[in-house]
Order: C-alpha cells, then sequence, then structure tokens
C-alpha cells in the first residue's frame, strides 16, 4: 500500500472542506479520479478523511500550539493534520508516516516547506502527550465542537450537553434492523454468533454489532435478511404505524431505509419521492434487496405537487425533512465544521414550504410523521409549533427526541393528525 498516496488524497478533502464542500462528494470525486487505488489504499484514505473531521478541533489546536505564526499555505496545512491524525490516532509506524508526510510536503512549494515540516511532525512526537493534555484547557479541542456549537447545545440542552459533545466525538454504532417478516433479533443474534460476530440485541427486531463490518460480511444482507439503520432511524416507521391497505407517501425517501421499514411493518401502498433520480435509484435498489416490487416510485420536488401529485388522498405522510443533519455528525463529521448557527433558521424555512404542500395531500384524520436527524430546535420543536399556529386543523399527538448516545443518532419526532 503507498501510505503517501492515502495521504495526499486524504489531504486533498481536507483542503476541500477547509474550503466548505461536503467531504463524502469529494471523496467520490477523488476514488473516480484514481480508479486504480487498492481497497487498502481506499480504507486509508477514508479513515485519514473522516478521522482529521472528526478530531479537527484538537488536531488544529495542537498544531498552532508548536507555530509561531498560523500557516496561510493551506496544502500545507492538510498535509501536517493528515500525518498528526496518523501519529496520534492509528498504529501505523511513525518513522513512515512522518517520512512520506515530508516528503510529500518538500514537493509543494518547491521544497520550501521541507525542513519546517519535518521539525513540525518530529516535534509533535515528541511532545504529543503534552500536546494532547493542553486540549482540555479549550473548549473546541476538547469537545472537536465551534464554539457556537457548544453554546448552542449547554442552552438548549443544559443537563445532557455533555453527553451529546461527547457522543459526536465517538465513531457511529452499526446497527442493523432485522426484517420482521424473516426473523427477529434474537435469532438473528445467533446466527451472528455461528459466524463469529459479535452484537448485541437493542429490542425486538434491532441488532448492534461490536464492530463495523462490510455489508457483504453481514449474513443474510444481500437476501433481505437484514437492513444497515440507525436505531434512533428505527423508530420512525414504527411512530407512524402503518396499516394493511393504506396509501402512505414517503417524502424525501432516498435511501429507502425508512421505506422498507414501512413494508415490512404493513402490506401498505407506498409512494416513495425524492427529488434526486441517483439516490432515488438507491430506494429501488434496497426495496428490491427487501423483496418488496409494488412500491410507487416518483423522482421529483416534494414541495412542487403539480409534478407528481395525482390528487387521491394519503392516509400517512413520513415527511424526513432536508435539516442541518446536526444529529448526525458523528457519521459526517465535516458537518461540524461546514455548519453555521445561522443554517438551521434557513433550513427550517424550507422545511415550512414542503410541509404546508404535503399537508394538503392528507386525508381528513391521517397522520404526518415530521422527522428530522437534527438535534437544532427551529428544525424541531419550533417548527413543530409554527406548524400548528399555521393550521387550525392540525393537532400533534406526540413528539420525541432522541440525543446523541452510543446506541443511535439524534432524531426528532412529532406525530401530526388532521382533524
Amino acid at each position: 500500500m503507498s501510505m503517501a498516496l492515502a495521504q495526499q488524497l486524504a489531504a486533498q478533502s481536507i483542503t476541500a472542506v477547509a474550503e466548505g464542500r461536503n467531504l463524502q462528494d469529494t471523496l467520490s470525486e477523488i476514488r473516480a479520479a484514481h480508479p486504480d487505488l487498492s481497497a487498502q489504499e481506499s480504507g486509508a484514505l477514508q479513515d485519514i478523511a473522516y478521522g482529521v473531521q472528526r478530531y479537527a478541533g484538537s488536531l488544529r489546536f495542537m498544531l498552532a500550539q508548536m507555530l509561531n505564526k498560523p500557516i496561510t499555505h493551506q496544502p500545507l496545512e492538510s498535509l501536517l493534520l493528515a500525518a498528526m491524525y496518523q501519529l496520534h490516532y492509528t498504529r501505523n509506524a511513525p518513522h513512515a508516516v512522518v517520512n512520506e508526510a515530508v516528503e510529500s510536503i518538500a514537493k509543494i512549494g518547491k521544497g520550501q516547506f521541507r525542513s519546517f515540516a519535518n521539525a513540525i511532525l518530529r516535534r509533535f512526537l515528541r511532545e504529543r502527550e503534552k500536546l494532547a493534555a493542553t486540549c482540555k484547557k479549550d473548549d473546541v479541542a476538547k469537545h472537536n465542537l465551534p464554539a457556537w456549537w457548544i453554546a448552542y447545545l449547554q442552552q438548549h440542552y443544559p443537563k445532557h450537553w455533555h453527553n451529546i459533545t461527547t457522543a459526536l466525538q465517538a465513531h457511529p454504532p452499526m446497527t442493523l434492523r432485522v426484517n420482521r417478516r424473516h426473523s427477529n433479533a434474537e435469532a438473528y443474534t445467533e446466527k451472528l454468533a455461528e459466524a463469529g460476530i459479535q452484537a448485541k440485541v437493542l429490542d425486538e427486531y434491532a441488532v448492534k454489532l461490536a464492530e463495523a463490518l462490510p455489508v457483504g460480511r453481514i449474513p443474510g444482507f444481500s437476501d433481505g435478511l437484514v437492513s444497515v439503520q440507525d436505531f434512533g432511524a428505527q423508530k420512525a416507521a414504527h411512530l407512524l404505524n402503518p396499516k394493511n391497505g393504506e396509501r402512505i407517501l414517503d417524502a424525501c425517501a432516498a435511501p429507502g431505509g425508512k421505506t422498507g421499514h414501512l413494508l415490512e411493518l404493513a402490506d401498505c401502498n407506498i409512494t416513495a419521492l425524492d427529488i434526486d433520480s441517483v439516490r432515488l435509484s438507491r430506494v429501488e435498489s434496497n426495496l428490491e434487496r427487501l423483496g418488496f416490487k409494488n412500491a410507487k416510485l416518483i423522482c421529483a420536488d416534494a414541495q412542487n405537487l403539480d409534478t407528481w401529485y395525482d390528487g387521491e388522498k394519503f392516509d400517512a405522510i413520513l415527511a424526513d425533512v432536508p435539516c442541518t443533519a446536526s444529529g448526525v455528525a458523528r457519521r459526517n463529521p465535516d458537518i461540524k465544521w461546514l455548519r453555521r448557527p445561522g443554517d438551521a433558521g434557513k433550513t427550517a424555512r424550507q422545511q415550512e414550504t414542503l410541509l404546508d404542500a404535503l399537508w394538503q395531500t392528507l386525508t381528513k384524520n391521517g397522520r404526518m410523521l415530521l422527522a428530522t436527524c437534527s438535534i437544532f430546535e427551529e428544525e424541531n420543536s419550533r417548527q413543530l409549533q409554527n406548524f400548528l399556529n399555521r393550521h387550525a386543523d392540525a393537532k400533534c399527538i406526540e413528539t420525541h427526541v432522541y440525543l446523541p448516545n452510543h446506541h443511535q443518532d439524534g432524531f426528532y419526532y412529532a406525530l401530526i393528525q388532521k382533524q
């Protein structure tokens, strides 16, 4: 494996995020441009790219402690951060990490940064325990979150903010939803044990793996026996509580985890809607894997009823609306650094238009589940209250706030009935 290549490509992703670009999209582009990457190189690229974003607060803080003045050359800083992540959080041979990084840095800026990079990385190797200890004195470095985000959590979740920040730094759990039409969690856990895979039962149909695995190694995955779905995300279908024969709309359906779950729970007539044709194809492949062939898939903007709605009202709607995704930041750690204080308010205004449009397609006594993967109240409880104020025929039946912890990501659900 070429460590140098993994470092260099990961540094490209670090620079892209620093410039405001999405990490997942950037990595897709990098892999497309380097089709010859080995599985090991691709894995190392993923680990460094995600690892630097997960711990960017502490890594940048430790780097700053070793500098007389800030680095203004972004590619240089990105390569240093990539190497520091490897030295502090992986088992790569330190001398190899330093040597490869220094050689890569020597190729930028006509060699002027070689001795500087060598000195910085070797100093980090000598002093990293002391430098890591200083992170406890700085909130951004300690919690690996922007200062405004920490302040928001302290204000809105005074009893839980510390647990939330701890969870958002951790690696996300890998949770499976067992297809109840085939098995249950207890029986499936025995199947995993036979394959030498450790897992914990979370409820009757949910299993958490001790370690994340490629789906190809998960018994029965390709046959639709299980799906990968966060434990918090599994609550949505249960709350909507589909019944046999009901007409149900899954708005913003991609990638299809909740669509499949609804069909596992009941023989309902589902319309799965998504604005992105590529993402909608993932819904189709997920449903095919689960053995469901009767769902109606439509590529359209849900709020533009003229482009897709035929006038026949739905009994239930899953409104999994676009949001800041602040509740799933450990799965997409670049979110922590890309979001800005006003973003939740902006997405909340976009959600309003979508929710108002969907409400028109719901039958009397029908129910709509407002769902977000956010922990920002502008998109959740405040959004619900504003919706109830706008619609006299809307009644909230129940709400649930699921905060990130070792079992699940962060989600908000509000079940609303049409009077």
